[in-house]
């Protein structure tokens, strides 16, 4: 596995690992209906591309295949951790929070934070984050649940 900055040509290849993971992945902690607002068929790809762009992306590749992406500005906010469902549970997200967590340290920041869904909180409870706060955000009318969540960065 690479790590590597976002290239405008990945725009494609992580909105599959965001719905695949949502739609396979996420799909049992959430209802079908959250799912379906969650990773909505009406996501636009070229809005996608820009926002993957104009973040701070790092990609995960497997045998010239991405498999994973995530982001981190410079306050430490984690906006992104998405895994594809094949490669779950083999170091990927693990390898994109120490780059999140290295990158944020670069920048200045003191602590990593995100908005973390049911299916994450797991993952980044194992990497040192700790729930601040449990919210019911709405997305597409329907209500999620999710949780802010901290974890400080040793400088």
């Amino acid at each position: 596995m690479i790590l590597r900055p976002y290239r405008e040509s990945d725009g494609p290849a992580t909105l599959d690992v965001f719905l695949r993971a949502i739609r396979l992945t996420a799909r049992r902690d959430y209802t079908p209906e959250q799912v379906a607002a969650w990773a909505s068929d009406d996501i636009d790809p070229e809005q996608w591309e820009a926002r993957r762009a104009a973040a701070r992306t790092q990609v995960a590749q497997v045998d010239g295949r991405v498999v994973g992406f995530t982001d981190v500005d410079e306050s430490g906010y984690v906006d992104m951790l998405f895994v594809d469902p094949d490669v779950a549970r083999r170091g990927v997200g693990s390898a994109l929070l120490d780059w999140a967590a290295a990158t944020a340290r670069e920048l200045g920041a003191t602590e990593l934070s995100t908005h973390a869904s049911l299916t994450a909180r797991p993952v980044f409870e194992r990497h040192g984050f700790v729930v601040v706060v449990e919210q019911r955000p709405v997305l597409r009318g329907v209500t999620m649940t999710n949780f802010v969540m901290r974890r400080a960065l040793r400088m």
